[in-house]
């Protein structure tokens, strides 16, 4: 995670207002630095979302089909995932995303806005995203195990599992006929 340390310090909040501190048994620093590692990942979510949308409806040729479809299903697992990530941070505490502009200074994925790309690059780039995705949440899961909220953690797991299959499949789709 500290890859974002630099990079988000200036976009922090010094503390909750005070209508929406969560009451929780977790220490406030610990409510802090779980906030810092899961709001990220919250936004990558929504940038992996509409870049997933994108190219399920920007695909051509000939497995246009098989790709379209998967595509769907892939993004919207993800976009599933933001809430339960969003709602968590809120359980315990801190607050979360407000904005495009707040998902645009966390963002880590890369936004993807060219006018056509060939399928077998899409299938690519959403490789190499949801990899970056799946490191940074086994980091994630790290963080919450440290700062006593294995309930996050556990999230993060489900999470991890369900990007874990996204890496699969995009592996897959990606490896020349043997």
């Amino acid at each position: 995670m500290s890859t974002n340390v630099g990079r988000h310090a200036a976009h922090r909040s010094a503390s909750v207002p005070k209508a929406l501190a969560t009451a929780t048994d977790l220490k406030p620093d610990d409510v802090r630095v779980i906030t810092e590692a899961v709001n990220p990942l919250i936004a990558d979510a929504f940038v992996l979302y509409v870049k997933t949308k994108n190219f399920h409806w920007h695909l051509s040729g000939p497995r246009f089909r098989d790709y379209h479809l998967l595509f769907d299903e892939h993004a919207a697992v993800i976009f599933e995932s933001i809430d339960v990530l969003a709602e968590r941070v809120r359980k315990i505490g801190g607050t979360t995303l407000r904005s495009i502009g707040h998902i645009g200074r966390l963002q880590m994925i890369p936004d993807d806005d060219e006018e056509y790309v060939p399928a077998s690059q899409m299938l690519g780039r959403l490789l190499a995203d949801n990899q970056q995705m799946a490191e940074r949440q086994r980091a994630a899961i790290g963080v919450c195990d440290s700062h006593n909220d294995t309930p996050t953690g556990n999230i993060l797991q489900d999470v991890l599992d369900q990007t874990e299959r996204r890496i699969w499949f995009l592996y897959e789709l990606t490896q020349d006929d043997r």
